[in-house]
């Protein structure tokens, strides 16, 4: 049973407009360690590629949060959403501290769909219960 859906469209020039007025600070509020470090990586071989992560990995966070109903207010934030991937390089949620520990309570499990095109990043995100009991 679907618990809750979420999408988000994100303006890159905005994302890239962000990130030159509050340079890496602006990365460190939205990125946890793991993704940190692949925008990192990324930004220093090619800076578009860069901004387009950070973009995708925007999209998915806030698609994520309207599909759980909280929006960004605690337990959800920034740093405690990841957007992982799988060995076949499809997206995961990957979630931390008291978001974890919360969405794990309500026996739910996620699906999140990122893409990007020249000016945009988009995400779609599908929250369920993952156990039958809790119906």
């Amino acid at each position: 049973m679907i618990y809750g859906i979420g999408t988000d469209i994100c303006d890159i020039r905005r994302i890239q407009a962000s990130l030159a007025r509050h340079g890496e600070r602006f990365a460190e509020k939205i990125l946890s360690e793991v993704e940190l470090t692949t925008w990192q990586m990324r930004s220093q071989r090619w800076p578009e590629r860069g901004v387009r992560y950070l973009a995708t990995r925007f999209s998915a966070k806030e698609a994520f949060s309207k599909a759980i109903g909280l929006g960004m207010r605690m337990p959800m934030t920034w740093r405690s959403c990841e957007i992982g991937k799988l060995p076949s390089g499809q997206p995961t949620i990957v979630l931390h501290g008291e978001l974890k520990i919360w969405f794990d309570a309500k026996g739910l499990s996620a699906h999140v769909t990122v893409t990007d095109e020249t000016d945009y990043a988009a995400s779609f995100c599908v929250v369920e219960y993952s156990d039958k009991n809790r119906l």
